[in-house]
C-alpha cells in the first residue's frame, strides 16, 4: 500500500498523518524497530538465550518476518466479551482450528488466545506458528458483571503445549490491580525461567477515570504510566489501546505528573500522543503494539490502516487486531490483516 493508495483510502486524514514530521519527542531519542531488534535491544538485557530465541521466533514469522514489526491475531474475546457476542457474526470461529488457520493464512507473526483454544489444536499447529497463551481473563458470566482479571491456568501449562510466549492483562488503577501486578509479575518471571517471551495487555480501569463526561481511560498520560508499570515487571512487548486524549491526571487530580508532559512532551496529534506511550516503554526498548479495536463494519479497513500508520510513525512495533478480522468471512479477514501488514512493509510510511 503506497502513499497514493493510503490517501485514497483515508483522504485528508491519511495525508495529515503521513506528513507529520515534528514530534515533541524526537526519533533520535527512541529505539526504532528493525531487523536487528533482538541483537540490538534484548541481547543487552537479563533475558536468557531461550527467551531471546522465543522473541526472535515471533519476530521471524509471517509476512513481517525479520522487519522488527509484528502482526498478531488475538482471539481471547470468547471469554472477555462472551463467545456469543464474539463469534455469532461468523460462527466458524467457534471452532479453534479456524482461528489458527486465519492467523497462518494471513501471514501473522503469532496467534494469541486462551488455554482451551490453543490447547485444542496444539499438536497440529504449535510448531507452525508461535502460540501466545493468554493466562488470565475477566470472565464475563457472573451477575452482576464484575471486572477483574483472574488466572485460568499455570505458566507450565502454556509451556507444555509448546507456547512461545504468555500474555496477561492488568487493569491498572482498579481496586484489584495490586493483586494482579503481583500475580502477573510472578507469572512473567516463571515464563522467562522456562524460556518464553511475555506480552502484557496494559489497560486502565477505574470509574474515577471518567470526569465531567470525558473518558480518560485511553488518555496518553494514564496509558503511558500503565505502560511504564508493565515494562517494570519485564513485559517484552506492551499491548495498549491507541490514545484518544490527554490530561487524565489533571482531570482526576490523583497521582503525580508534571506540566512538562503536556507542554514539552506531547501535543494533541495522535502520533505525538502515541510517541509518549512509546517513551514510557523505556523509550521503545519494549515494543509497543496497539490494539485494533472492535469491528464496526464498513469502516474497519480504514480504521485498521489508520491505527497502523499512527503506531508505526510513533515508533511502535506493530498491531494486534482480532475482531476486525475474525468477525468477517475468512477471505475478508485475511485481506484486512494483510492491509495492516502492508503499512509496516511500506517504505512510504516512516517513523516520524
Amino acid at each position: 500500500m503506497n502513499t497514493q493508495e493510503i490517501t485514497s483510502l483515508l483522504g485528508k486524514e491519511g495525508e495529515e498523518l503521513l506528513k507529520f514530521s515534528n514530534p515533541k519527542i524526537s526519533k533520535s531519542q527512541i529505539h526504532v524497530p528493525g531487523g536487528d531488534w533482538v541483537d540490538r535491544i534484548f541481547s543487552l538485557t537479563n533475558r536468557s538465550i531461550p527467551v531471546l530465541n522465543s522473541i526472535q521466533n515471533i519476530l521471524g514469522k509471517g509476512r513481517l518476518a525479520n522487519t522488527g514489526y509484528v502482526s498478531i491475531l488475538p482471539v481471547d474475546q470468547g471469554i472477555e466479551h462472551s463467545a456469543g457476542a464474539s463469534f455469532a457474526p461468523n460462527p466458524v470461529y467457534f471452532d479453534p482450528e479456524n482461528i489458527i488457520k486465519l492467523a497462518i493464512e494471513a501471514g501473522c507473526n503469532a496467534v494469541a488466545s486462551t488455554y482451551g483454544v490453543l490447547g485444542s489444536v496444539a499438536r497440529k499447529y504449535a510448531h507452525k506458528i508461535p502460540f501466545i497463551v493468554k493466562i488470565n481473563h475477566n470472565e464475563f458470566l457472573s451477575y452482576p458483571n464484575k471486572f477483574d482479571q483472574i488466572m485460568f491456568g499455570s505458566v507450565e501449562d502454556a509451556w507444555n503445549m509448546g507456547a512461545t510466549a504468555v500474555g496477561a492483562t492488568i487493569y491498572f488503577g482498579s481496586a484489584e490491580s495490586a493483586r494482579q501486578i503481583q500475580e502477573v509479575s510472578m507469572a512473567f518471571e516463571r515464563a522467562h525461567e522456562l524460556g518464553m517471551a511475555t506480552i502484557l495487555w496494559c489497560y486502565t480501569r477505574n470509574n474515577g477515570f471518567k470526569v465531567d463526561g470525558v473518558d480518560y481511560h485511553t488518555s496518553a498520560d494514564l496509558t503511558g504510566q500503565a505502560n511504564h508499570l508493565g515494562v517494570t515487571i519485564q513485559a517484552d512487548i506492551i499491548k495498549q489501546k491507541l490514545p484518544t486524549n490527554n490530561g487524565g491526571y489533571n482531570a482526576t487530580k490523583h497521582g503525580k505528573t508534571s506540566p512538562k508532559v503536556y507542554t514539552d512532551l506531547t501535543t494533541d496529534h495522535p502520533i505525538d500522543l502515541t510517541r509518549y506511550q512509546v517513551a514510557n516503554c523505556f523509550m521503545g526498548r519494549a515494543g509497543l503494539i496497539n490494539s485494533g479495536g472492535e469491528s464496526k463494519g464498513a469502516t474497519d479497513l480504514a480504521e485498521a490502516v489508520t491505527t497502523a500508520i499512527i503506531n508505526k510513525r510513533a515508533g511502535g512495533q506493530g498491531l494486534i487486531s482480532g475482531r476486525k478480522a475474525f468477525q468477517k468471512p475468512m477471505k475478508e479477514g485475511i485481506a484486512l490483516l494483510n492491509a495492516i501488514q502492508d503499512i509496516y512493509l511500506s517504505k512510504d510510511v516512516t517513523v516520524a
